[in-house]
């Protein structure tokens, strides 16, 4: 009768579960800081592109986990590059063996035809119309693994979706938030009209930054826990090992990335766990696990007790427990008025 009963907990079906990529500055250290950079983008090759280190083994963990613990999992990515570069972007992604499930592009060349300057530049609405697009089309119970960067609005925007699914952003107050950033009206109004036939579910569990132009993590409070902001990607890789979206081999081959890639050491990476450790972001078992089985591989210095085996056994009992989101326990909501009002004020200065 218990063997029964277990094997009918194994069959429980799990959720779907959704990572959602940024690909400029996230994925692909993609430079559009002028406009002469922004319409070189579409004429470099695939050879040409560069990935952000550590991207690419995270992403291929991230599908290798979850088809190993039987989960479905969907990649997508987002870019505001225009479609023009779609060929050089999926043979990139080829030359990375990076499996994705879709990608989205911004129609740039379009807005400079009809002298929509503005658009070049803003993200917002076209980024929010198109998450709230392709979330119509997913099951209702798929959960969301959002990831972007600092150098735009990302946090902004993912933020705003996961409130809108949560029901905790009215599309009336939507408007008004939109306003205030300046997005084009008709995306304005498309934005609303999806928000208002969102199917309200806590869908976002996470959204994980890429401090691509360091910006101090404490800027980014205000979007609550839910939000975390990480230097580099075996920061973010060591958050979803304690999430069960990763393993600790997964978490080394980033590490080892980082070591070739971008000149990290033993110690430079002994920091970066302990300073998203310190920030709240990461538990002590975790913690611990990631700095015995990196130093076990010479990646990391040893020290603190010996928790593997316990870290590793949570990470698989996680897998078959549906866990709750992130969001539910902001406590306090986002001014997204205050918020966006600061934020304007602030990208004018720079």
């Amino acid at each position: 009768m218990l063997l029964r009963r277990s094997k009918q907990r194994r069959r429980t079906p799990l959720h779907l579960i959704i990572f959602r990529w940024d690909l400029d500055k996230t994925y692909l250290k993609t430079e559009f800081d002028s406009l002469r950079e922004l319409m070189r983008v579409p004429f470099e090759r695939a050879q040409d592109k560069v990935a952000v280190p550590g991207a690419v083994p995270l992403i291929k963990g991230l599908r290798e986990t979850a088809t190993q613990a039987g989960r479905d999992v969907r990649i997508y990515f987002m870019s505001a590059s225009p479609p023009q570069i779609a060929k050089a972007i999926k043979q990139k992604l080829a030359l990375d063996g990076v499996e994705h499930d879709g990608i989205v592009f911004k129609d740039q060349l379009q807005h400079l035809v009809r002298g929509r300057f503005r658009n070049l530049r803003e993200q917002v609405g076209f980024k929010l119309t198109e998450l709230l697009k392709s979330r119509s089309r997913m099951p209702a119970d798929s959960r969301e693994v959002l990831f972007g960067d600092d150098w735009e609005s990302d946090a902004i925007i993912y933020s705003l979706y996961a409130d809108i699914l949560g029901g905790r952003i009215a599309p009336d107050e939507l408007g008004d938030v939109l306003r205030t950033i300046g997005v084009d009206p008709r995306l304005i109004v498309e934005a609303q009209e999806r928000a208002a036939a969102a199917e309200r579910v806590e869908a976002v569990e996470k959204i994980y930054i890429n401090l691509e132009r360091r910006t101090p993590p404490t800027r980014f409070r205000c979007f609550g826990p839910r939000l975390v902001p990480t230097f580099n990607y075996f920061q973010t890789a060591a958050c979803l090992l304690g999430a069960a979206y990763l393993t600790l081999p997964a978490v080394a081959r980033v590490a080892q990335t980082l070591v070739e890639d971008a000149g990290y050491t033993p110690g430079s990476l002994a920091n970066s766990l302990a300073d998203i450790a310190r920030r709240g972001h990461l538990d002590e078992a975790t913690t611990t696990a990631v700095r015995e089985y990196l130093h076990a591989h010479a990646l990391l210095p040893l020290s603190g007790p010996r928790r593997v085996r316990v870290a590793l056994w949570r990470q698989l009992k996680r897998w078959g427990e549906p866990r709750p989101v992130a969001a539910t326990a902001q406590g306090e909501a986002i001014d997204y008025r205050a918020l966006v009002t600061h934020w304007r004020a602030a990208r004018q200065k720079a």
